[in-house]
């Protein structure tokens, strides 16, 4: 049996394209998830996981559908293998049935791991540059020293919810306790 995956990260994408390709592919069953793929909860993709038995095959449109890290990636095709599952993805041309699927997997997955590093370096290349120039990095605070007061001195009142200051200033809660945290600790609440 082929059983298809397909997942877009928010509802207002659309899955029409995967849908496609994956009947295409032969797909009996097709399973959708519209979440983003760092998250662990993909109901979707549990189903068809539990309904994947020994000599069917998983199909998905890319590997970025059912995994956004190399090793997680890695860890369900072993999951998959060990159950006697094949894995098909579409647009990598990639399937696990055969040696040179196998292979070809697995240089993916090192280019993939090549490029993170790479782009990890620079990253951390760039960073520190701008810190030899001063800068801090980071983002910049949100509000000016008397809307930030005004925030603080509503929050330290305790007349008023923490969404309404929220709502009222237009900042995040994790934003909120950053000033929080900057006054406790007698810092500048802006720079």
């Amino acid at each position: 049996m082929k059983i298809g995956y397909a997942r877009v990260s928010t509802a207002e994408q659309n899955l029409d394209l995967q849908r496609d390709a994956l009947k295409e592919a032969g797909c009996d069953r097709i399973f959708e998830d519209k979440v983003s793929g760092v998250r662990s909860d993909r109901p979707e993709l549990a189903r068809a996981l539990d309904m994947l038995r020994a000599g069917d095959t998983l199909v998905i449109w890319r590997f970025d559908r059912l995994s956004r890290s190399l090793k997680d990636l890695l860890d369900k095709v072993e999951a998959l293998k060990a159950t006697e599952v094949q894995l098909v993805s579409i647009q990598e041309s990639v399937d696990t049935s055969t040696a040179t699927g196998v292979l070809m997997f697995q240089l993916f997955g090192l280019l993939a791991e090549f490029e993170r590093n790479l782009i990890r370096e620079r990253s951390l290349a760039g960073m520190e540059a701008a810190r030899a120039r001063g800068r801090k990095g980071g983002r910049p605070w949100a509000l000016d020293e008397k809307r930030a007061q005004a925030m603080l001195a509503m929050y330290k009142s305790r007349e008023v919810s923490v969404s309404v200051i929220l709502e009222t200033f237009g900042v995040s809660k994790t934003t909120l306790y950053k000033y929080v945290r900057a006054e406790a600790a007698g810092e500048p609440v802006v720079v």
